[in-house]
């Protein structure tokens, strides 16, 4: 994806954790999505494979899809972090929102 395009999907993300449509960090993340939750999960493609091997199998386990390849510093910059490893979207419309903004750049 180019950056106009990571642009959008940054600004939506940002737009969610103002709303409380998104929860952010590992935890949170895997909270959500052990109650069935969670729509979307934004993976940094930086993240420590720590972090990522506590998220990304229980994403996988659990059917949600993953968009990756943002950095960390970036994820975490729309937020208020310093850093993100991961941000779950928990609204449907949202969730949609960003996959189409993903699947247009990836077409």
């Amino acid at each position: 994806m180019d950056a106009a395009g990571w642009r959008r999907v940054l600004g939506l993300v940002g737009l969610g954790v103002r709303g409380r449509l998104a929860v952010v960090g590992v935890d949170r993340v895997r909270e959500a999505a052990g109650k069935g939750t969670l729509r979307l999960a934004i993976v940094a493609g930086d993240a420590s494979p720590n972090s990522l091997a506590k998220v990304v199998p229980l994403l996988k386990a659990k059917g949600v899809p993953l968009v990756e390849g943002i950095g960390a510093a970036e994820l975490g910059g729309v937020t208020g972090r310093d850093a993100t490893t991961v941000v779950g979207i928990v609204d449907a419309q949202l969730a949609k929102g960003i996959r189409g903004v993903v699947d247009a750049a990836s077409a």
